[in-house]
């Protein structure tokens, strides 16, 4: 699997800075928390202790995570029109070449692009199986892919936009 992630300019200063943070000064303020709570005596029964050492168990996920991410990142602009999909694209299907049953999608993921709630585009990701199943494939081609419950779907790229971001 292609562990390139597709990132606009802004989200990926946005990722960044939340990684510089929770990695640097975040760490240190829960770390602090942890001495603190330490020093109150039994860490057997106390409360804030293991809310502090829950805090640092969920930073460091993050951190984790936003370091896969960045460290996977292509950096672009979405908008990019062209005749094959990729991140970034707004993608129409028809299934099973029935071109009144269509549906409409960004493919990329909603907060990566910077997307807020007000954008009301479906949002597939490239690793999900229709996400998979048209990237780099043009207008008219038809393809296939593994729904969840296991039954192949068909379906026919109708359209490709740019995504206007």
């Amino acid at each position: 699997m292609n562990d390139t992630v597709w990132l606009t300019h802004e989200a990926y200063t946005r990722l960044r800075e939340e990684y510089d943070y929770i990695s640097g000064e975040g760490r240190d303020i829960i770390s602090r928390r942890i001495g603190q709570a330490r020093e109150e005596g039994d860490l057997s029964e106390n409360a804030g202790y293991h809310a502090a050492r829950e805090e640092q168990g969920q930073n460091e996920l993050r951190i984790r995570q936003l370091k896969a991410i960045l460290d996977n990142a292509q950096v672009g602009e979405p908008g990019q029109a062209d005749d094959t999909v990729h991140p970034g694209s707004t993608v129409t299907i028809a299934y099973d070449g029935d071109p009144s049953d269509t549906d409409t999608f960004l493919l990329g993921s909603r907060e990566l692009l910077g997307l807020d709630d007000s954008v009301d585009t479906a949002v597939f990701s490239p690793q999900s199986p229709v996400g998979a199943a048209v990237l780099g494939h043009q207008v008219g081609d038809e393809v296939a892919y593994e729904a969840p419950n296991g039954r192949m779907i068909h379906i026919t790229i109708t359209a490709i936009e740019g995504f206007p971001g």
